[in-house]
């Protein structure tokens, strides 16, 4: 399991994927940043998300909500009072570890259970001396006590004044912005129920260790769809969702066998049904989540009703009926199915005496679609051949040029880019028109006309 995730994690950095944010100083713990590949995958994804939950329904709007927000809407959503994890510091070295994280390792299931329970658990394991610091293994840790996941910031107002009066939070999570625009959306698209609405956006967490690359970060990137409906109809659009969602992963190209739902059995106070959509990750050893959906209630209208005064109540003109809709929720991290495609598509095969690497994405989500190479990059007459190619066919797919070293080391590059076709232009093509294209997964190489190329990638790049 380490081996693989160090693999993955190397070739990540290596090829331009992910990087350790601010590295040349010392890096910045649970926190990265997404090189020229990271960012040409992430936003496919993104992409393929956003077509499917917008782009194809007629019941569902966008938004892009501000990461700033008024303190009340985390007063109302609970998540001042309540947003949080056990902490346990270890008294000798001061690293600080989640206790639930702790318990999770001992087989124990401490998911939202009060400290007191985490606190009796955490004793027994004392008491058994196996309650040891992970990092200098010292057995003197501090009890378990609550640590809030809220990132404060001020607005207005000097760094020095900040205090809890003038506090304002980066929000946790981005659908907050969409309960505040609701009323907005009703009064100016005049949507009828059920409805959803969808975001894309950056999102922050507080964690007290964050861990597993960029599994579980500080600063992450959240796709969100709220969708309010009759509470009538709870039961059977939450099985629609269900059906949608796991179609968009085998869509995608994630094997059916590495999914599974997970049904949560200990509920929010305002829920009345949570699944999980979790994948099978060869660098985690395991199955985690990447995506959740919710039956949440009239909880989160009902709320900011309350706290901000204004009424979020719809009326139904068909039945004259006026309630609080319910909300049903699809949630899933973005940068977490990056990480899951990145894993899905990570593999070796063995060539000839040597080991490929290749990154094998669906070809709608690889970062680039084909890479155009002269064969050779010191004859003029090959590279202008091939940036001839490459200038014909990078305003309908994203290519790339690639004249650095020999053939075999391109092709290896590219592999490791996850790219499903590269181009090369020999001597052939200057007298017949033709170039040579190699398929990714499968190696083999086709001569095709250069006039039938887009034709071609159309066809194929799907």
């Amino acid at each position: 399991m380490a081996d693989s995730m160090e693999k993955l994690v190397a070739l990540c950095k290596r090829r331009g994927f992910v990087f350790p944010s601010s590295e040349i100083y010392g890096g910045f713990g649970a926190i990265y940043d997404y090189g020229h590949y990271g960012v040409l995958l992430k936003n496919n994804i993104r992409d393929s998300w956003w077509k499917s939950m917008v782009q194809m329904r007629e019941d569902v709007v966008g938004l892009d909500s501000a990461i700033f927000m008024h303190p009340r809407t985390w007063e109302a959503s609970g998540h001042v009072d309540s947003f949080d994890d056990p902490q346990v510091d270890c008294k000798k070295c001061k690293a600080r570890f989640r206790a639930d994280h702790i318990l999770e390792e001992f087989g124990v299931n401490a998911d939202k259970k009060p400290l007191d329970f985490i606190n009796e658990e955490l004793d027994k394991l004392r008491v058994d001396k196996k309650l040891k610091c992970a990092v200098c293994g010292s057995t003197d840790m501090t009890p378990a006590k609550k640590f809030s996941l809220m990132v404060k910031s001020n607005l207005g107002s000097p760094t020095s004044d900040l205090c809890e009066e003038n506090v304002v939070y980066l929000r946790p999570e981005t659908c907050g912005g969409i309960y505040l625009e609701y009323k907005n959306t009703i009064d100016s698209l005049h949507p009828k129920l059920p409805f959803g609405i969808a975001q894309v956006g950056k999102a922050f967490r507080n964690e007290i260790v964050a861990r597993q690359f960029i599994f579980r970060t500080r600063e992450f990137e959240q796709m969100e769809m709220q969708y309010f409906l009759h509470p009538s109809m709870m039961e059977e659009k939450f099985e629609e969702w269900q059906s949608i969602r796991w179609q968009w992963y085998l869509d995608n190209g994630i094997p059916e066998n590495k999914i599974r739902w997970y049904k949560h059995e200990k509920l929010a106070h305002y829920a009345s049904k949570a699944y999980d959509v979790e994948f099978d990750f060869q660098g985690l050893g395991g199955f985690k989540e990447v995506e959740g959906i919710h039956a949440r209630g009239d909880w989160d209208l009902s709320q900011h009703s309350k706290f901000s005064g204004v009424d979020l109540s719809y009326f139904d003109e068909a039945n004259k009926e006026r309630f609080i809709p319910h909300i049903l929720e699809t949630s899933v991290g973005l940068t977490r199915l990056l990480l899951m495609f990145l894993d899905n598509a990570y593999t070796e095969e063995q060539v000839g005496e040597e080991t490929r690497v290749v990154m094998k994405f669906p070809k709608h989500l690889a970062p680039v679609k084909i890479a155009v190479f002269p064969l050779l990059k010191n004859k003029p007459e090959l590279v202008a051949k091939a940036k001839e190619v490459f200038n014909g066919l990078k305003e309908k797919f994203f290519c790339e040029f690639d004249d650095n070293g020999n053939i075999g080391k391109r092709y290896r590059r590219q592999d490791e880019i996850g790219t499903p076709y590269c181009v090369t232009v020999d001597f052939d093509s200057l007298e017949d028109n033709s170039v040579t294209v190699r398929d990714r997964d499968t190696m083999e190489q086709s001569r095709i006309k250069i006039s039938d190329l887009v034709s071609y990638f159309t066809n194929n790049l799907v």
